[in-house]
């Protein structure tokens, strides 16, 4: 209940609750008397059902309206933790505490090296829905036309490229800013994340100098790997004995176990067929019959993919270089010196190892939301206007797919986007 400032009336917000009638809402207005007990009420009583308010209320709780696009994180700093820095140095000091007294780390799968039995199927499904999207992605391509800057990482999904005056690359000067676009590939959409394949994540740490006795495979397959998938062209090693840890010291491995040969150049080419991008782009990939089918298909196998990875990535540990791309699948980074961002001098190429997020391990590459192929190509003029979306997304809905609930309001569907002569008088 609230009084006007200078008025002689108040709105009062009544709620009465009968069983098995819908909600009643008065909403009322009476004179305001002073050094009096009874007073006079005027009501208008509206009826609303209650059923149908909570479903609105509860679709934009978990949808708002519009979100602002991603930020670009700058070159010349860290990136932030996954997790607080204040719980990663409490933790340190109960390990440390805990070698102090002499005391083994308690473990718990997969920390111990042992397998998470209920994560298993995850892991199966996840790379079932990877072999779709690298499917999906490679045959939509011949549909709709990507393209991406030779001079930036900016790409486009669209007939022609846009004309936003964003670009940093080398030159850029001297195109004011416009974008160099050339013919894009799957690598453009499907930014490829690769890492190490180890036969023992808790055996001995890749070396500088050893780095060309392993394999590169996606992070996905890896961490499929890792959580209980069986791939013969690259083993992995099962133990029935947990890892024990004294600190960050490992004092017992399970046993010596001798690693198998690898397999024949042949046999893995023709597995990373299916699992690989870069594979791909060797194939011709047939043009689509039904092209809407297969973009709803692709797009529920990334939604598929990344809500998998998340679920393995609480249990399994994979590690993000905080300056570079690079990702390690394991209890901890490599120590191959490849890093070259910032102040790669000041730690001799090493990588600065911290917990990865799933947007690390599968980068989305926000793209510019494209409303109206057919339309006049995006300016900076109207830039404020336009929303923005993953590659895959983006290149789905271009190819027929619907627009999932999740990537509305960063699209920002709901603003109308004006003419370039009236974009000057909207507030």
């Amino acid at each position: 209940m609230e009084a006007l400032p200078n008025k002689s009336v108040y709105f009062s917000l009544l709620e009465i609750k009968r069983p098995n009638t819908s909600r009643l809402v008065k909403l009322g207005c009476q004179p305001l008397r002073r050094n009096a007990r009874v007073s006079l009420r005027t009501s208008t009583c509206v009826c609303e059902d209650p059923s149908h308010s909570s479903t609105i209320i509860k679709k934009y709780d978990r949808h708002p309206q519009n979100v602002d696009l991603p930020p670009i994180l700058p070159k010349n700093k860290k990136k932030p933790y996954a997790v607080p820095l204040k719980k990663m140095q409490r933790v340190a000091r109960q390990d440390k505490k805990l070698a102090q007294m002499g005391m083994e780390k308690p473990l718990d799968p997969p920390k111990n090296g042992l397998l998470v039995p209920e994560l298993i199927p995850v892991a199966y499904e996840v790379l079932e829905h990877w072999k779709v999207l690298i499917r999906g992605l490679s045959q939509l391509l011949q549909v709709v036309t990507v393209y991406g800057c030779s001079k930036c990482p900016e790409i486009h999904v669209g007939p022609v490229g846009h004309n936003i005056q964003d670009c940093s690359g080398t030159g850029s000067e001297r195109r004011r800013s416009h974008h160099s676009w050339v013919k894009g590939s799957i690598n453009d959409v499907l930014v490829p994340i690769e890492s190490y394949h180890l036969f023992d994540p808790f055996g001995r740490r890749i070396k500088h100098e050893t780095r060309f006795d392993y394999d590169r495979i996606p992070a996905v397959v890896e961490l499929c790997i890792q959580a209980g998938i069986d791939i013969p062209e690259y083993p992995s090693r099962r133990r029935t004995t947990p890892v024990r840890m004294l600190g960050k010291k490992v004092i017992d491995h399970g046993g010596p176990v001798e690693e198998p040969k690898p397999y024949r150049s042949e046999d893995c080419i023709s597995l990373l067929a299916e699992l690989d991008t870069y594979e791909t782009l060797k194939a011709q990939s047939p043009v689509p019959s039904d092209t809407r089918r297969l973009a709803e298909r692709t797009l529920k196998a990334y939604s598929s993919v990344r809500s998998g990875v998340r679920r393995l990535m609480r249990k399994y540990t994979v590690k993000a270089c905080g300056y570079c791309s690079e990702v390690h699948v394991g209890p901890w980074g490599h120590n191959a010196k490849l890093c070259g961002a910032f102040k790669h001098q000041w730690r001799d190429g090493k990588h600065g190892w911290q917990d990865a997020t799933i947007d690390e391990v599968i980068p989305p590459n926000y793209v510019w939301h494209l409303r109206d192929p057919d339309g006049p190509p995006l300016t900076s003029a109207l830039k404020r206007f336009y929303g923005k979306a993953p590659a895959v997304v983006e290149l789905c809905v271009q190819a027929g797919a619907e627009i999932p609930d999740s990537y509305r309001p960063m699209m920002r569907l709901d603003i109308v986007v004006p003419d370039t002569d009236e974009a000057r008088f909207v507030a």
